[in-house]
């Protein structure tokens, strides 16, 4: 069976991995000239199962209203003549709901567990071979927090995740600090946290790249540089791709991966998918040698950030921002991450200057992705994986690549039909 794939991010590579392995002849196609150069390359580098809290919870609604205006707000939407915005917000509010929420933290646990068992097998696979390595650590993820009712409220949440299986073990600030030494130049302002110990962190790019290479080894075709221009429908089912050089790829199935450029391609097809770009920041900064800076990976929730340690680097990534297909950084929204790193880590110690970056991600309003068939019987979608996209990748492509063989996932999860 010949599959194309649409999309050569973490996700798109991941699916084309689990579809070569079940005897799947695979060609993967991106606009891009390498693997993982969008949403995949510089986001903030955590396999994080206890980050399963959706955006859309009760809590939301009355935060934004209190961020509107400020530049720097954690969750920032630009008020604008843009119907897909109006359209998926008012989705947003409705997920927003308690028991709506509730089903979408099971959800996302669920997903995301079984990625990241799915992440560990693959990993061990190539144990014997040439490792798989992308600076990745598996000390766990750290939510720490320096606000009374926003700790009180993430109690709340992280008790319904231990429901789904999510261990988050409540901390004392102390206790923080003893986890992550680093932390000690804000003890005083720590007013708690919660530790998943199971948790991870990486590099997503490299990721992508090395398992991309693997993907060549095990028979996968890839055509980079070559943007997609449509897909060709002959009744119930898509019979190529056309690309912008006017190249058309015959398969006999094809997945659509290409993050918040999902949308796009599938309009012209009547596929309308709940799917909006939501701009994240990040910064690279590159440590001095005597840095006191952080090895396990943190989430600093109050502010929307992220800290992952990537080998003599540290990634600091966050925040969202609507503003459409927009990618020109807010240097107000740039300086407040680093800020706010400076203030939790003054022992921090750089060589150069910061690596700036922006990257769309894919959001549904529930933030649970699309992964499934579309009305096309032979089109399929993997998209809307939202700041998750690197923690799910490998579970969301395995799933996929059972439908698409005809299996029954090895997960329960709301799979399109």
């Amino acid at each position: 069976m010949k599959v194309a794939v649409l999309g050569a991010g973490v996700v798109g590579v991941a699916s084309a991995w689990y579809l070569a392995r079940a005897g799947c002849e695979v060609t993967v196609i991106d606009r891009q000239p390498g693997e993982g150069l969008e949403t995949s390359f510089a986001n903030g580098g955590q396999i994080a199962v206890s980050h399963a809290e959706p955006w859309a919870n009760p809590a939301t609604p009355f935060k934004a209203l209190s961020w509107l205006g400020r530049e720097d707000a954690p969750l920032l939407f630009r008020l604008r003549a843009d119907p897909a915005l109006l359209c998926w917000s008012l989705r947003f509010l409705r997920e927003c709901l308690p028991g709506r929420s509730r089903r979408n933290i099971r959800d996302i646990v669920r997903l995301a567990d079984y990625s990241r068992e799915c992440l560990r097998s693959l990993r061990a696979s190539f144990a014997g071979d040439v490792p798989l390595e992308y600076d990745h650590l598996e000390k766990g993820i750290l939510h720490f927090y320096t606000d009374e009712g926003e700790f009180r409220r993430a109690r709340h949440a992280g008790s319904i995740m231990r429901e789904f299986g999510c261990d988050r073990r409540l901390l004392s600030a102390e206790e923080c600090v003893a986890i992550e030494p680093a932390l000690r130049g804000c003890e005083h302002a720590l007013v708690g946290g919660d530790y998943t110990r199971t948790d991870e962190s990486g590099d997503a790019h490299i990721f992508t790249r090395r398992l991309a290479e693997r993907c060549r080894g095990a028979g996968v075709r890839f055509r980079l540089g070559l943007p997609v221009a449509s897909l060709c429908n002959e009744g119930d089912r898509i019979s190529e791709v056309v690309l912008g050089d006017g190249q058309r790829i015959m398969a006999d199935e094809f997945v659509v991966a290409l993050g918040s450029y999902s949308p796009l391609l599938l309009r012209s097809l009547g596929v309308r998918v709940p799917v909006y770009p939501a701009k994240g920041y990040s910064a690279t900064l590159s440590l001095a040698e005597g840095s006191i800076a952080p090895t396990v990976s943190l989430t600093d929730d109050g502010h929307k950030l992220v800290f992952s340690r990537l080998g003599s680097r540290l990634r600091i990534a966050g925040t969202a921002e609507f503003s459409g297909y927009d990618l020109s950084a807010n240097p107000v929204r740039a300086a407040a991450l680093l800020a706010r790193t400076r203030t939790l880590f003054p022992g921090l110690r750089e060589t150069g200057e910061p690596q700036m970056w922006c990257g769309l991600r894919p959001v549904t309003p529930s933030s649970v992705p699309l992964i499934g068939r579309s009305r096309y019987r032979n089109l399929w979608l993997n998209t809307g994986h939202g700041t998750l996209g690197w923690t799910m990748s490998c579970g969301s492509g395995a799933a996929l690549a059972d439908l698409v063989c005809r299996r029954r996932p090895a997960i329960d999860f709301p799979f399109l039909q």
